[in-house]
């Protein structure tokens, strides 16, 4: 494990922000944070959490960072499957059902499927089976050419989209398994799209179908599982795709 001050420095780093900068927001010198940073000196554990919340530390790395430092983690970490979290679970679960007839899907903070509405199984006719098998990465489901790839009437420009909103959310992590994941779905084939998109979303064309999408989060998390979770919820982008969902829903077609 590393030490709490080279831990502190790679935050610092990812966040492209100097000794000077971080110490002003924290109000600590930076002669002490340079301390802090190579181990001359070490920083309390108020120290630490004032200066993650500077540097936007998700819960998981702010527990890191506690434990680097000798110090008890701050924020629970509780098994989907353990009872604390039932409830809010239900909760959710509640929120995809209501969606239907429109996709929507429970991920972890890797894009594991969590859980998902009736709507999600409708579109997955045809996926290889291997892909379909727990514990499912929405995002390589996606973008496989075994998976839902060959049905993106807009692949390229999806691609693009998805590649680039992981990059983000990888850096803003530093979390190795996402940096894996990107370069892993980088390979697969389906083309990009240079420059600045255009028009009002990126939109998923899927068959006849045109959604856009919505990332849903807890608002005031104070448990690590908790504060990954996200619900991906799909609207249909057009009257069209609209009555065509609530058609299959109800059989219609």
């Amino acid at each position: 494990m590393s030490d709490v001050g080279t831990l502190l420095r790679e935050w610092r780093t990812t966040r492209r922000m100097s000794q000077l900068e971080l110490s002003s927001t924290a109000g600590v010198s930076a002669r002490h944070l340079s301390f802090v940073e190579t181990g001359r000196s070490r920083p309390t554990r108020e120290m630490i959490l004032r200066l993650a919340s500077r540097l936007d530390v998700p819960l998981r790395g702010q527990n890191e960072l506690l434990l680097a430092g000798g110090y008890a983690p701050a924020w629970a970490e509780t098994g989907l499957r353990e009872a604390p979290l039932a409830d809010v679970l239900s909760s959710l679960r509640d929120v995809l059902t209501g969606h239907d007839p429109y996709p929507a899907v429970l991920v972890d903070r890797h894009w594991t499927m969590v859980d998902a509405n009736d709507a999600v199984a409708r579109l997955l006719e045809g996926c290889a089976a291997w892909l379909l098998e727990p514990p499912v990465n929405v995002l390589r489901l996606s973008l496989h050419p075994e998976g839902m790839a060959p049905r993106i009437r807009n692949l390229a420009e999806w691609r693009t989209h998805v590649l680039h909103r992981l990059d983000q959310q990888a850096a803003h992590t530093a979390d190795p398994v996402l940096r894996d994941l990107h370069a892993e779905l980088a390979g697969y084939p389906g083309g990009s799209v240079a420059g600045t998109p255009t028009g009002l979303v990126v939109p998923l064309r899927y068959d006849d179908l045109s959604f856009f999408s919505i990332t849903s989060v807890l608002g005031t998390p104070l448990d690590v599982t908790l504060a990954e979770l996200a619900i991906e919820s799909f609207l249909p982008a057009d009257a069209a795709t609209a009555a065509a969902l609530h058609r299959r829903r109800d059989g219609r077609i």
